[in-house]
């Protein structure tokens, strides 16, 4: 793996373990409504700590590629997929250089597969 493509892995670690202090977690409606069910906000939270909880211990497959951008998992029976994507400061375009955290925005979409 190049010294770039490292350098990117390891920020999207960061932003995945729920470290990076600009990274953006976004759940989509389904998929929280899939944890979440009819149980109000309570409910919410903890399908949210569930989900965080199942991705932080996901362990990458070659398959899954050299940036730890995206994966593919199960938590409590139901498939849900992660990426990371790669923005510019505002927010409204891809970053210049996904390896320099001073340039770029990360946002996790946390979704079941069929959201994607």
């Amino acid at each position: 793996m190049t010294d770039r493509m490292s350098r990117i892995a390891a920020l999207n670690d960061r932003c995945r373990q729920g470290l990076d202090p600009t990274g953006r977690i976004v759940i989509t409606a389904a998929c929280l409504a899939t944890f979440a069910g009819e149980g109000g906000k309570v409910a919410q939270i903890l399908a949210q700590a569930e989900l965080m909880a199942a991705i932080r211990r996901y362990v990458f497959r070659p398959e899954d590629g050299r940036e730890r951008a995206r994966g593919d998992l199960f938590v409590a029976g139901h498939a849900i997929r992660f990426t990371i994507d790669y923005y510019d400061l505002t927010l409204e375009w891809g970053s210049e250089d996904p390896a320099d955290p001073l340039v770029t925005v990360r946002v996790m979409t946390i979704m079941l597969p069929s959201d994607d």
